[in-house]
């Protein structure tokens, strides 16, 4: 009875494995309908909003980050929000604002206008192009996934997702994200320009019809329950330690540094980098058909966690290293807690 059991616990595990890893198959095949290549901003996007976490997504104007939301939105038959962020925005721009009117008895009563940062699939188109003022408005509701306005708190429906782009070429009239805000994002991914190939895939899609072609194949409630599933994948201590030596080794400061730390890093990532890479790594390992987080989970999502949570000094911009190679250069010095 108890081996019958234990067969019928691991035959449903089996099962969800696969339901969860097939909603995502057919998640990313809707929205290849609308986006050629960029197969690792796809992957990342879809392993950050079933964690319930936000993007910040950095790409030379064209490359399709509009056309990726929408497209999600679509997918997944929530409701989108585009907030275009220009220096002029205001923070009631963003979240909405009391307005004062009148009722059917001619009274006057307040009214609270909701702002477009009330959906669920957000795109803050260009963010860095707000003064901080603004840019902080989406703070709160980032992290907390609720909204405070005049004392009076605005719940978010789930799943809520922000994905934030902005432009890595123009620096005019553009306020840098402070750290503090940075480490909201779960992910910084980088939508690459296409190769020949993909540009001339793009040209013929685009001929026809502007319009997106991703059809519902998820819903809401489905990502729900695969974030609980997720939340669920056993990570073992050795697989745990292994990603913590990571971001720890991130700090300069620290007794006993890293090697790539003291040489290429001015400052490390905060701890959220930890939660982060651990909760993408279970999802990730999901949708590869396994219920175990491995080291390889850690090592791929090292990337698009620590890319906007380090800081690297002078040493590596003499050197020609960029963020993504010093990362690399910390996965190769940490290989020896495997």
């Amino acid at each position: 009875m108890e081996e019958n059991n234990i067969k019928n616990q691991a035959s449903g595990k089996e099962q969800l494995i696969k339901e969860f890893a097939d909603s995502v198959a057919k998640i990313k095949a809707e929205l290849h309908k609308d986006i050629i290549g960029q197969e690792e901003v796809i992957d990342d996007v879809v392993i950050a909003i079933i964690a319930g976490g936000n993007v910040l997504l950095e790409g030379v104007p064209g490359t399709g980050k509009t056309r990726l939301v929408r497209s999600l939105g679509q997918t997944l038959a929530l409701p989108f929000s585009r907030i275009q962020f220009t220096p002029d925005l205001m923070p009631n721009d963003v979240t909405g604002t009391n307005i004062i009117r009148k009722d059917d008895n001619g009274n006057l009563v307040t009214h609270f206008q909701k702002g477009p940062i009330f959906a669920q699939i957000i795109l803050a188109d260009e963010i860095n192009r707000a003064t901080p003022k603004t840019q902080s408005a989406l703070l709160e509701v980032m992290q907390e996934h609720h909204a405070t306005i005049s004392g009076v708190t605005y719940n978010m429906d789930e799943p809520f997702f922000v994905l934030a782009t902005q432009n890595p070429i123009e620096q005019d009239g553009t306020y840098p994200l402070p750290e503090a805000q940075m480490d909201r994002f779960m992910f910084k991914v980088s939508m690459e320009f296409p190769s020949i190939a993909e540009l001339g895939d793009i040209v013929n899609l685009t001929q026809h019809s502007q319009a997106e072609n991703a059809t519902k194949v998820v819903d809401g409630p489905t990502i729900l329950k695969m974030r609980s599933l997720a939340q669920d994948v056993p990570c073992i201590k050795e697989v745990i330690d292994y990603a913590m030596h990571l971001v720890h080794a991130t700090h300069p400061e620290m007794e006993n540094p890293s090697e790539v730390a003291k040489k290429y890093i001015r400052y490390g990532a905060s701890p959220r980098a930890g939660q982060a890479i651990i909760t993408g790594a279970k999802i990730r390992a999901l949708i590869h058909g396994s219920y175990n987080v491995a080291f390889e989970d850690i090592d791929a999502l090292a990337y698009p966690v620590l890319r906007h949570r380090i800081k690297i000094n002078y040493n590596a911009i003499n050197e020609g290293l960029s963020i993504d190679k010093v990362i690399g250069l910390l996965i190769k010095e940490n290989a020896k807690y495997r």
